[in-house]
């Protein structure tokens, strides 16, 4: 598996095929643009490959954790290819931001 910086102070969770999808996906762009470049960077220069234990917990390296503030409180969430990993008072923070505009959301998401 894979541990790498996500979006909105998460960390994302990959298995190795969906981190091989995702590059592949990546590589789809111009390496030449400026954003891909960005990302390429602070993404690969972060992710790190990870094992499960044997009762099927992930130990997150300092460095990942550091670099979004995660307590001692975690939640974790399966979302689509991934899990996201997010300090708990984080996440809720979201929650309730995000919350309030769910219809609003949703009709952008599925706009196309």
């Amino acid at each position: 598996m894979y541990l790498a910086p996500g979006t909105d102070g998460s960390l994302t969770l990959f298995t190795q095929a969906a981190f091989a999808e995702l590059a592949s996906r990546l590589a789809e762009n111009s390496p030449t643009a400026k954003d891909v470049r960005a990302f390429s960077r602070l993404f690969y220069a972060r992710a790190q490959r990870v094992e499960l234990d044997r009762q099927g917990r992930v130990r997150v390296p300092p460095d990942l954790a550091d670099l979004i503030t995660l307590g001692s409180e975690s939640v974790m969430l399966g979302v689509r290819d991934h899990v996201e990993i997010w300090d708990r008072e984080k996440w809720e923070q979201y929650q309730t931001e995000k919350q309030a505009q769910y219809d609003e959301i949703a009709e952008r998401a599925f706009d196309f």
